[in-house]
């Protein structure tokens, strides 16, 4: 087979909708074949694809969502907050924003935010009478936050495909996160006021004092997760470790989780971890594979040699990762692509961290955006809501998106001065 049959066939697998880890280790076997090369080297590259410390923090992550979805930290959490901003026009849609920006600083996943908090955000707006399109809209649109403010998971698959430090990528997502929450609350001000929504009556401090006294040492997760990551005390592994056990301590002293309920929701998060690290294991030996084809240097060299502004060079990689975000999931997208196209954004002079924060952000817009938008499936399974509804409502906040991301691309300096601040 030759280089370019593997990518070719690879694309094919994709049109087709075949499994993405067929689609990545099907052409890794016949290349193999063609070129005799011991099939030994397929356990070798998959297990030392999953043999990394620094996975073990997705894992915990994986599990730190889970449990503070079953244990009412969710619960509070928007409570309070919509306690804080409920009486303003649109006040349970900036409620849902921001508490995506708490929730964020907790899981670092957009499944474990649309899946859980956003069940409770979509029946509290719900029985304030939001639209339910808008109010998908807006619960689809917060969830992709998560995975930019730290600490994130696929700021944690990008750092083991490329080597690019984990702390560096946690702290460049905290400002362009936060710049993507004010620009849909300043969407959803706008919005709100077109739907003829009103303004109510503030809930009255006693009520504040109460609520945040339920949601205190919730708020408290969020803190001590950022506070390890900004002054390094924590590496990403420990943080992930930490916040799993505080959601435990959290969940058992509130009284939603009982030792009963242990085995359920580590059943729970190992099959979804076992889907992430089948899918890390394949990428890595698909990676070797195009290593031995070539291609990264064939696609640099062709890439350089037809692009010689660097502005036009980074539109047209925000157009790749627009792209692939539509068709695949952010995970094998991260450790197929990322390896091709950092070298490329090297090349012209971005930042590493820069660059693996705007491809965060373009594969979170895709979890958004059909063909494929699995925060939009899962929306539509807790809601019936049909898929395609469910899509169109969204596209304001993907536009906004998008002007965000284009703010960043001419700005980078957005994304890198708080890395360089804190590490230097």
């Amino acid at each position: 087979m030759s280089s370019w049959g593997i990518v070719i066939l690879f694309l094919i697998l994709v049109v087709l909708n075949v499994p993405v880890v067929y689609c990545m280790l099907i052409p890794s076997i016949l290349f193999l074949a063609a070129n005799d090369i011991g099939f030994s080297i397929v356990a070798q590259r998959m297990f030392t694809g999953v043999n990394s410390f620094p996975l073990l923090a997705v894992s915990l992550f994986i599990l730190a969502g889970n449990i503070m979805n079953r244990g009412g930290v969710t619960d509070r959490l928007f409570d309070f907050i919509g306690k804080l901003v409920g009486h303003r026009r649109g006040g349970l849609a900036y409620a849902n924003v921001l508490a995506s920006v708490v929730f964020a600083g907790m899981s670092g996943s957009a499944m474990a935010d649309a899946g859980g908090l956003g069940q409770i955000e979509l029946r509290a707006m719900k029985e304030d009478k939001y639209p339910e399109s808008f109010s998908l809209a807006v619960t689809g649109a917060s969830s992709i936050i998560g995975p930019i403010i730290p600490p994130s998971v696929p700021a944690i698959l990008l750092a083991c495909a490329t080597g690019i430090s984990v702390g560096r990528l946690f702290v460049g997502g905290f400002v362009p996160g936060l710049v993507i929450a004010l620009v849909f609350c300043i969407q959803i001000h706008f919005m709100c006021k077109k739907m003829g929504r009103e303004r109510k009556a503030m809930a009255s401090w006693k009520e504040i004092g109460k609520s945040f006294g339920r949601a205190f040492f919730s708020l408290m997760t969020p803190i001590i997760i950022l506070a390890g990551c900004f002054s390094g005390k924590f590496t990403p592994t420990e943080t992930s470790s930490v916040a799993a056990t505080y959601a435990l301590i959290l969940g058992f002293a509130y009284g939603n989780i009982k030792p009963k309920d242990i085995p359920e929701i580590l059943a729970e998060t190992a099959r979804t971890i076992a889907s992430v690290l089948v899918l890390v294991s394949v990428a890595t030996l698909f990676s070797y594979v195009l290593a031995r084809a070539n291609i990264p240097q064939m696609v640099t060299e062709g890439f350089t040699g037809l692009v010689t502004n660097k502005w036009v060079a980074i539109l047209l990689i925000h157009f790749i990762f627009l792209v692939v975000g539509m068709l695949m999931d952010n995970g094998p997208a991260i450790l197929v692509f990322v390896p091709i196209l950092l070298p490329i954004a090297s090349f012209y002079g971005f930042d590493p961290v820069f660059f693996g924060i705007i491809v965060i952000i373009n594969l979170m817009i895709g979890t958004i955006t059909p063909p494929v938008g699995m925060v939009l499936y899962v929306l539509s399974g807790v809601s019936s809501v049909p898929f395609i509804n469910i899509a169109k409502a969204t596209i304001p906040f993907i536009i906004s998106c998008i002007l965000v991301m284009l703010l960043l691309t001419f700005m980078p300096g957005v994304v890198t001065a708080l890395p360089t601040l804190v590490y230097g």
